[in-house]
């Protein structure tokens, strides 16, 4: 039993980027689930949990090279953080393994499969959000490729996409567990689900293109992450970023994205560099958005991770991170476990923003997310409530040098343009740099450490998607349904 969930949690991980084995994301939660009906609610949350982790551990195995290379913890316990990370975001299979069963002791196996998609989004919504959140890995994220199935997403976001996933998942389990006509009954329900879901996203796919584009330029500067913050490589850090500026200007865009943190020096105390940037502009006529530390006065002084826009005028918008990084860009409880702060280069102190700011333009309403801002489907939303009408994605993936997490982290994107039909743009220092379009494609990228610019005519986001409007609405369905039938088993416990 161990080995087959082994297998298949390996299998899941498989299914997200660099291997793509997407295909198998609609089998391999299954033995999860027919285990989880044949064994009491204390087994089927540890048999969850070990799932949970392993898959997790295996997806995550990335963080060792950031570990290992930008850390002072020594090699054998490099592993001990993402063990920890695992085993935590394990607990949440765990808990919606042992729910199932205790559905299916109370009740019956086929109410619990019936319910199963309802507790794996809620159990998903769950982890994205307790304790700030950390949504990697949704299962939905696994089909970004899949651009017929990911349409559903500007319905119930990309958890409609887990929700059709653990139907299919659920309908295969029910082959085995539940008689024949009940097992029958269940693949009819998966096959109508899938069948309205790709009937829906090809739709929509086939769809004229709405008119209205702006021509929007990203510049990766490719710059090693050592060399990023070295006193000594900052003119050249700067020459990059400029030159590759100038050659994406050749191509006229309406505006050129720079990565976050793009600057080796805080843009509003760097007047030298301003006047620069703000000339570079007015050369070229074209709107930079600029990724740099800014600096407040204070003791001690308070550093923000923030966006620049600027023209030939200056800067003329600025928005300041609010979701940070915790353990990369502040501790928390630091008055306890701040001595963590010693262990990693990469762990900093910053401050977060007041709120969302949308840019006005030029060329157009733009929302800015910054690094792991963008994972987090509400605060999207909200720059869209805002009226962007692009969203721009600046990250530095560089602490993940040239393994599976910038890829992975890449593939959460085409889901916040389908979410609310919008263009996205993501700069990445190192990569990886895209555009995508309303649909979810893939327009264009560019590969891990490659120094380059690229353009592309991108639509402008017109009107509200259901997601928009009512954004998590599916997750507080999930959170109904099993909580009802939670209740309706105690009831017949107590009765």
């Amino acid at each position: 039993m161990a080995a087959l969930l082994f297998v298949a949690a390996l299998g899941l991980a498989l299914a997200f980027p660099r291997t793509d084995w997407d295909g198998v994301a609609w089998l391999v939660v299954a033995p999860v689930l027919v285990i989880a009906l044949a064994r009491g609610p204390r087994a089927a949350l540890g048999w969850g949990w070990l799932y949970g982790t392993v898959f997790f551990l295996v997806l995550l195995r990335w963080l060792g090279f950031t570990f290992q290379v930008y850390s002072a913890i020594p090699w054998p316990l490099v592993w001990a953080p993402i063990a920890a990370l695992a085993a935590y975001c394990g607990l949440y299979v765990g808990a919606f393994a042992a729910a199932l069963s205790w559905i299916a002791l109370r009740r019956s196996a086929a109410l619990a499969l019936a319910v199963s998609p309802f507790l794996w989004v809620a159990a998903e919504w769950g982890r994205g959000h307790f304790l700030g959140g950390f949504p990697w890995g949704v299962l939905g994220y696994s089909q970004y490729q899949r651009l017929p199935v990911i349409q559903i997403a500007e319905l119930g976001g990309v958890h409609a996409v887990s929700f059709v996933l653990l139907a299919v998942n659920a309908a295969l389990a029910g082959c085995l567990v539940l008689p024949w006509r009940s097992a029958g009954a269940g693949l009819a329900l998966a096959a109508a689900l899938v069948g309205a879901t790709l009937g829906f996203g090809y739709a929509r796919l086939g769809e004229a293109p709405r008119p209205g584009t702006v021509r929007i330029a990203v510049i990766q500067p490719a710059i090693d992450q050592p060399l990023k913050w070295d006193p000594s490589h900052a003119e050249t850090t700067i020459g990059i970023a400029t030159s590759l500026t100038r050659r994406a200007g050749a191509e006229r865009p309406d505006l050129i994205v720079w990565p976050e943190t793009a600057l080796p020096t805080a843009l509003r105390r760097d007047q030298r560099v301003l006047a620069a940037l703000t000339e570079l502009s007015r050369t070229l006529r074209v709107a930079l958005l600029v990724g740099s530390i800014d600096v407040e006065a204070g003791t001690p002084p308070l550093l923000r991770n923030s966006a620049f826009l600027l023209t030939d005028r200056g800067i003329v918008g600025r928005y300041d991170k609010i979701h940070l990084v915790p353990f990369g860009e502040f501790v928390p409880l630091s008055g306890v476990i701040g001595f963590v702060r010693g262990w990693a280069e990469f762990i900093s102190e910053l401050e977060p923003g007041s709120g969302v700011v949308v840019f006005q333009g030029p060329p157009a309403p733009l929302g800015v997310v910054i690094c792991y801002e963008g994972i987090f489907p509400d605060l999207v939303r909200e720059f869209v409530k805002g009226g962007a009408r692009v969203i721009v994605n600046m990250t530095n993936d560089a602490w993940f040098g040239r393994t599976d997490g910038p890829w992975q982290h890449l593939a959460m994107y085409p889901f916040r343009a389908v979410e609310h039909r919008t263009a996205v743009v993501r700069a990445a220092n190192t990569g990886v740099s895209a555009l995508i379009a309303p649909s979810g494609q893939i327009v264009r990228r560019l590969a891990l450490y490659h120094r380059d610019t690229m353009s592309e005519p991108l639509p402008l986001r017109e009107g509200s998607t259901l997601y928009s409007r009512f954004g998590e609405w599916l997750a507080y369905l999930a959170f109904a349904v099993g909580a009802t039938a939670l209740a309706a088993c105690a009831r017949a416990r107590r009765a």
